[in-house]
């Protein structure tokens, strides 16, 4: 499914990715809105998505569209470089990232590779989504999600579900969920154990 809100830059895109005999397009949608909608109608095996979109913001749509729909995946084509836009996509549930720039037969690769279950970026973007990657790793709480140690930051800090939620663009039942999870995890039952063990950790400071 292709998602931009230029019909001539969908149709150029459309016309690259059939003529090459390896992906058929099956939707199209002009704005995150209609992309959230068309995806749930549509289940197509990748989204190619813009981020500059009316009505839902770009990354916001990503990350319903994967929330929903788990085994969709999103390949970002963008002609934003920048690093926040990069990383934000990336966190919310995007496989890949490609510039505008890119050719028609590295569009094509691409979409293939992360239909497949591979990551694809432009190779500008690779060493910085590495890079992230590896701070991230390094700073995981052992046995708990990115997401989760996420959560468990702004427990840490005195944060209300309500706060956490609209940080993180979860819902409130969402945030609750991790809490319990994290609990369950670390062997706690109450939130305030959850806040002092997060605090000797010095959760509370990063």
């Amino acid at each position: 499914m292709v998602v931009d809100d230029h019909p001539m830059w969908r149709d150029g895109v459309r016309a690259d990715l059939e003529a090459s005999g390896r992906v058929e397009v099956v939707a199209e949608a002009a704005d995150g809105g209609d992309a959230i909608e068309r995806a749930r109608e549509a289940m197509p095996e990748l989204v190619l998505m813009d981020l500059n979109l009316p009505t839902v913001p770009g990354v916001e749509a990503i990350r319903r569209i994967v929330e929903e729909s788990p085994h969709v995946k999103v390949l970002v084509l963008s002609a934003s470089a920048e690093e926040a836009d990069v990383l934000e996509a990336v966190k919310v549930g995007a496989s890949g990232y490609l510039l505008k720039s890119a050719t028609a037969a590295e569009l094509v690769d691409a979409v293939v590779r992360v239909r497949a279950g591979e990551p694809a970026f432009s190779p500008t973007l690779a060493a910085l989504v590495l890079g992230e990657f590896r701070r991230m790793s390094g700073t995981t709480e052992p046995g708990l999600t990115p997401r989760e140690t996420e959560v468990l930051r702004l427990v840490a800090k005195g944060y209300t579900y309500r706060e956490i939620a609209d940080q993180l663009f979860l819902s409130v039942k969402t945030v609750q969920n991790h809490v319990q999870n994290i609990l369950t995890k670390l062997q706690l039952s109450r939130r305030y154990e959850l806040m002092r063990y997060a605090i000797r950790r010095g959760l509370d400071r990063s």
